[in-house]
C-alpha cells in the first residue's frame, strides 16, 4: 500500500536480481503473470532492464512458431485429403452400442457423436479425446473402430505398455465376441512366430483390428486397408514413433485417448488445429478415492490389505524399486500369510509377466506387488485398495495415474501413500502429496489443473522441445504466444493492446479492513483484470457484497476504474490522468478514435477542450472531486466512443 500522488493505492512490489524494485499498481496487473513450469527448477531471475528476457522469450516464441507452422502444415493436408465418407449409424452399429453394459455419461455420449460426425464428413479424423481414468474414453473408441470394421477398413490400437496392449486386447475381444471381428495383438508378449503369422494375416485383410505397442510402428507391418488408428498416451512414445504417426494422420483417421489434462488455455492455442473432446462427467454410482498420507506402519498396512481382501477385493502394493521388491513382497506374505502375492515389474521376462497379469485379472492373486508398470490404463474393478511405497518419489501426474488405477466400479476405493517422517519431505514432495490429498472429487484429473499434473501434461503433450521452452518463460506465456503464433499463421489479426496507466487522483482499491487477507486480494484484482464485460464486474461486485459485505467508496471506485480501463484498451489509450483541474487522455500507434470526433470536440468548445502536439487530448470539466472524476472520465470516453 502506497500513496502516490496524495492517494492511496495498492501496488505488486516486483523484485529483480540485484534488489532492483519495480512498484506496479494493481489496475495494470494484467502485464503480470504467475510463473509455472514443467520443471522443479526456480526460474533465473534477470536485471531491470537487461536484454536476456527478451532474448529467452524470442528463443521461445522462434520454437513456437516452428511447432505452429509444423502443426497448420499437418492440419491444411488433411483438409485437401479426402476419403469415402463411412457409412451412417445402421441397425448393426445400434445392436453394437446397446450391448455396451453402462449409461453413457453426457460428455462419453457427445465424444462419440463427435466421432461419428467426423467419421461421416470427407475429411480424415484427427481427434482428441480427453478424459479423467475409467471415464470411458476406451468405449469411444471401440464404437469407432466397429464403424470402420463394419465398412471393411482395418484398425490399429496403439498403446505405450505391453500390459495395457493385453488388457485392450481382451476388452476388444470381449466387446466383438458376437460379431465377424478378428482382433489380434502385436507386443512382446506374443512369441516372434506368431508375430509373423499375425503379420501375414494383417497384409491380406484377414485380421480388423490389430493392438499392439509401438510394434505396430515398424516399417514391416503391411495394412490391407487400414482406415483407423487410435492411439492411448501418445505423450508416452518417442520422438521417432511421433514422427511414424505425423505420416499416418495425413492418410488415415487418428482417434488419440488422453488421461493428462488438457490446459484450457492451450485448448484455445489448439483450437482448430486439434479437434478435441472433452469428458468430464463421472459414470453414475461412481465414488471418489479415499486417499490417506501416512508413514510406514506394518499394522496400518495389515489392515489397509485385509480390510480390502475380507470384501473380496484385489489390492495393487507400489514399490517402485526393482532391486528390493521381492524383499518387499516376503514383508507382504509376512504381514497377510493368507493371500496369494504375486510379483510384476518390467525386467521380468514377458511371458512371466504376462502370467502374472493374467492371474491377477481372473482373480487368483490376490495382491499384486509391483512396479509402476501398471500406472497406464489398467482396468481391473475388482482392485479396489492401491498402496504407494516412498509416495514422495513419484511425481504428481504419477501418482495421479496411479491411483487412477482403482475406484473404477461403484465400490468406495482407497489409496494409501507411504511417506518416510515428515520432516524428511522436501517441500516439492509435501506440496504434490497434499494436492492429491485435497483433489479425491471425481474429475480432479482437470481440477488438479492447477498444479503441476497440467503443466507436466502440456509438456508431455507437445514434446521434449516445447517442453524447455514452457520453463524458460512459463506456462502462462507460453499458452498465450502459441494462440497467437496460431492466428496469425492463419492469417488472422494479433492485436496488443496497450496496458493503460490510469491516476484519475481517487483512492481505488481493496481496503485491508474489507478483505484482509492479501492473497484474496491480488486474486480478485486478476479477476477484475480478466472480466471480459461490464456485467462481469458487476457480477463480481454482487459476489463481493456476498463475500464481505456492503462495498466502501474505494472498491466502488474500483470497480469503476475497471470498467473505464477496459474502454481506454479498445481505444488503445496509454494513459489517462486528473491533473486536478483537468482529465488529460494520451494515445499510442493506431488510436481507435475517429479524428473527426476530436475535431469536432475541439471547435465546438476551445474553452474547455485541446489537444497537444503529442497527440493528447485534454478537457477542463469544472470542478469535480471522488466519485465524479470517474463519472467524468466516463462521460469524455461515451463522446469519444
Amino acid at each position: 500500500r502506497l500513496a502516490v500522488g496524495g492517494e492511496d493505492g495498492d501496488y505488486l512490489h516486483l523484485e529483480y536480481a540485484g534488489g532492483d524494485r519495480l512498484y506496479l499498481p494493481v489496475t495494470r496487473i494484467g502485464l503480470v503473470q504467475r510463473y509455472r513450469s514443467p520443471s522443479e527448477d526456480l526460474p533465473r531471475l534477470d536485471k531491470l532492464g537487461a536484454a536476456a528476457w527478451e532474448k529467452c522469450r524470442r528463443k521461445a516464441q522462434e520454437g513456437i512458431e516452428q511447432m505452429a507452422h509444423e502443426l497448420l502444415e499437418l492440419y491444411a493436408r488433411r483438409q485437401t485429403a479426402t476419403r469415402p465418407p463411412y457409412s451412417g449409424q445402421d441397425h448393426a452399429y445400434r445392436e453394437f452400442a446397446a450391448t455396451f453394459p453402462y449409461e453413457e455419461t453426457r460428455d462419453q455420449a457427445r465424444a462419440i457423436e463427435d466421432v461419428l460426425k467426423d467419421l461421416g464428413g470427407p475429411r480424415p479424423m484427427d481427434r482428441l479425446i480427453c478424459g479423467d481414468v475409467g471415464y470411458g474414453k476406451t468405449e469411444v473408441a471401440l464404437r469407432a473402430a466397429f464403424r470402420a470394421v463394419a465398412d471393411g477398413r482395418q484398425v490399429a490400437v496403439l498403446v505405450p505398455t505391453t500390459v495395457l496392449a493385453a488388457q485392450h486386447a481382451r476388452g476388444f475381444r470381449r466387446r466383438f465376441e458376437q460379431y465377424p471381428v478378428t482382433v489380434e495383438m502385436l507386443s512382446r508378449f506374443v512369441s516372434p512366430a506368431d508375430q509373423k503369422g499375425v503379420l501375414e494375416r494383417v497384409a491380406k485383410g484377414g485380421v480388423d483390428v490389430v493392438v499392439g505397442t509401438h510394434r505396430l510402428l515398424q516399417r514391416d507391418v503391411r495394412w490391407k486397408d487400414l482406415g483407423l488408428v487410435v492411439i492411448d498416451e501418445e505423450h508416452r512414445f518417442g520422438v521417432a514413433h511421433k514422427e511414424r504417426l505425423k505420416e499416418l494422420r495425413a492418410q488415415v483417421d487418428v482417434l488419440t485417448l488422453s488421461a493428462t489434462p488438457i490446459p484450457r488455455t492451450l485448448n484455445l492455442g489448439l483450437s482448430g488445429v486439434r479437434d478435441l473432446s472433452i469428458i468430464e462427467t463421472p459414470p453414475a454410482d461412481r465414488l471418489a478415492v479415499r486417499t490417506t498420507l501416512s508413514r510406514f506402519d506394518e499394522e496400518l498396512v495389515r489392515e489397509a490389505l485385509r480390510r480390502e481382501l475380507h470384501r473380496g477385493g484385489q489390492v495393487y502394493f507400489v514399490h517402485n524399486r526393482v532391486q528390493s521388491i521381492e524383499a518387499m513382497a516376503d514383508q507382504v506374505r509376512a504381514l497377510v500369510p493368507e493371500a496369494r502375492v504375486a510379483l510384476g515389474h518390467g525386467q521380468m521376462n514377458e511371458r512371466e509377466l504376462e502370467t502374472v497379469m493374467e492371474r491377477f485379472v481372473g482373480g487368483e492373486v490376490d495382491v499384486l506387488v509391483c512396479t509402476a508398470i501398471i500406472e497406464s490404463g489398467l482396468d481391473i474393478p475388482r482392485a479396489n485398495t492401491i498402496i504407494i511405497n516412498r509416495a514422495d518419489l513419484f511425481g504428481l501426474a504419477d501418482l495421479y495415474q496411479l491411483r487412477g488405477r482403482v475406484g473404477r466400479s461403484n465400490l468406495r476405493a482407497y489409496a494409501l501413500l507411504l511417506v518416510p517422517a515428515e520432516e524428511d519431505l522436501t517441500g516439492d514432495a509435501r506440496k504434490r502429496l497434499q494436492a492429491l490429498q485435497e483433489f479425491t472429487e471425481l474429475g480432479a484429473g482437470f481440477k488438479i489443473a492447477t498444479h503441476d499434473l497440467e503443466i507436466r501434461g502440456a509438456g508431455d503433450f507437445l514434446g521434449k522441445s516445447q517442453s524447455g521452452h514452457i520453463a524458460a518463460i512459463g506456462f502462462d506465456l507460453y499458452a498465450e504466444l502459441l494462440e497467437e503464433a496460431v492466428q496469425r499463421l492463419r492469417g488472422a489479426p494479433v492485436d496488443h493492446p496497450p496496458e493503460p496507466e490510469i491516476r484519475l487522483k481517487v483512492p481505488a482499491h481493496f481496503p485491508v479492513d474489507y478483505v484482509a487477507d492479501p492473497r484474496q486480494r491480488l486474486e480478485l484484482y486478476e479477476r477484475l483484470t480478466r472480466a471480459a464485460d461490464d456485467p462481469e464486474v458487476d457480477d463480481l461486485r454482487y459476489e463481493l457484497i456476498d463475500r464481505y459485505g456492503p462495498v466502501p467508496p474505494p472498491v466502488e471506485h474500483l470497480l469503476a476504474v475497471m470498467k473505464i480501463r477496459r474502454r481506454l484498451r479498445a481505444l488503445r489509450a496509454t494513459s489517462f490522468d486528473f491533473t486536478g483541474r483537468e482529465l488529460v487522455l494520451a494515445f499510442g500507434d493506431n488510436p481507435r478514435v475517429d479524428p473527426g470526433r476530436v475535431l469536432a470536440l475541439v471547435q465546438g468548445d476551445p474553452k474547455h477542450y485541446r489537444v497537444t502536439p503529442d497527440h493528447r487530448l485534454l478537457w477542463a470539466p469544472g470542478p469535480v472531486e471522488g466519485a465524479q472524476i470517474l463519472a467524468r472520465a466516463a462521460e469524455l470516453l461515451n463522446r469519444l466512443e
